[in-house]
């Protein structure tokens, strides 16, 4: 599903590698953990799996294509309708009701405008939300903000959920409740790469890296043995 080879990166104008050759793949039906500090090259990692940024050097390919050879349409088309995205900072947009958070993905697809309800009901009858559907989120929690934030990830039902501190804002309580949804997922069949600096949560996936001074230092294998993946540096 995705292979990273010998990928590196530097912010703009620094001569500093925040990346450095990275070498790891992600299979289909994946549930990865990636743990590390802040600073550490984490999130600038996830922002280049999520084709927000791009490698410097190294080789990203991704559902069998090479990422340098993507056309921008076709690297739009790939963020809507493949990859799902789950933020720290929920970004969920106030002035919005919670159906038309949750559809927005649906405008940029393909989908007809008659299915938008049913999908959408649907996203949100998943994470426990379909009650709040004409609410606005001035009027929701923060764990009940990050379930409609799952809801729109899903909408699309993308082959892949790329999660970015999910739980970071979160008290240990909804923290519990959106790793179930997580896992949930996964069991369904969607393809999980999770960022978190908590190691109990980290643990709950299939596989686990641990990242620091922008390498990925430590690779377990899953639980069952299955897929296990060398990380080389």
């Amino acid at each position: 599903m995705l292979k990273m080879e010998s990928v590196s990166y530097s912010y703009a104008n620094s001569k500093v590698e925040v990346l450095k050759q990275i070498n790891f793949e992600i299979f289909e039906g994946d549930y990865i953990s990636i743990i590390g500090k802040s600073g550490s090259g984490k999130s600038t990692l996830l922002s280049i799996l999520g084709l927000l940024n791009f490698p410097e050097s190294g080789k990203y390919t991704l559902f069998g294509s090479e990422v340098h050879n993507l056309t921008k349409g076709s690297i739009a088309k790939l963020k809507n309708r493949a990859m799902g995205f789950v933020f720290q900072n929920f970004n969920i947009i106030n002035r919005l009701s919670i159906f038309d958070n949750v559809c927005l993905p649906l405008i940029y697809s393909d989908i007809p405008r008659s299915k938008y309800r049913e999908r959408v009901e649907c996203a949100l009858n998943e994470v426990g939300m379909l009650d709040y559907i004409d609410r606005y989120p001035s009027q929701l929690s923060g764990g009940q903000l990050q379930r409609v934030a799952i809801a729109r990830a899903t909408v699309n039902r993308p082959a892949i959920i790329f999660a970015d501190e999910p739980t970071g804002n979160l008290d240990s309580h909804n923290s519990k409740q959106i790793f179930k949804l997580l896992d949930e997922l996964n069991q369904r069949g969607t393809t999980i790469c999770l960022i978190t600096h908590d190691e109990s949560f980290a643990q709950q996936a299939k596989r686990q890296w641990k990242m620091s001074d922008g390498k990925l230092t430590t690779d377990i294998s899953s639980v069952d043995g299955l897929h296990a993946f060398q990380v080389a540096n």
